[in-house]
């Protein structure tokens, strides 16, 4: 073999690395992997959480702006006690009220935060009040079908 040869399987073979460096690099920015976490948290208490796990966006104006990072159940109230991990870069007024969307018929559910207009902003670790938990479709069908109208 060449010495020709032998330097360019060198050369296609550091090529082949690099990119393959490139690539997995790539996808640790893009999952998160190795990134630690920049943001602050914020409690919510819900009724129902149907759809929702950790690791749910949580969005605002349909951009995610951070995720579901815990849920536990309160034995003495009976509701879903949930931690929402909202980037730094986004300050949350402290009105604001936090709702269980859904993406449509088929899709899954987020969480929403509803903004509000007061001009204070809500401290790491707060707790927002004012929530509205998941509504099943199922439930408003099944009312639909009934003819039940809420009375």
């Amino acid at each position: 073999m060449s010495g020709a040869e032998n330097r360019a399987e060198v050369v296609a073979g550091a090529v082949v690395l690099a990119a393959a460096i490139g690539f997995v690099v790539y996808a640790g920015q893009v999952t998160g992997i190795g990134a630690a976490p920049r943001g602050y948290d914020l409690t919510a208490s819900f009724r129902s959480l149907e759809g929702v796990t950790v690791g749910t966006d949580v969005r605002l104006a349909g951009v995610k702006v951070g995720s579901v990072s815990d849920i536990r159940l309160d034995p003495e109230t009976y509701r879903a006690e949930t931690v929402l991990t909202v980037n730094a870069t986004v300050k949350v007024p402290d009105d604001s009220a936090v709702v269980i969307a859904s993406e449509g018929l088929l899709g899954g559910n987020f969480v929403e935060l509803v903004p509000g207009a007061s001009p204070f902003f809500f401290a790491p670790g707060a707790e927002i009040e004012d929530t509205q938990g998941a509504v099943s479709l199922v439930s408003l069908l099944m009312k639909f079908v009934a003819g039940d109208s809420g009375k």
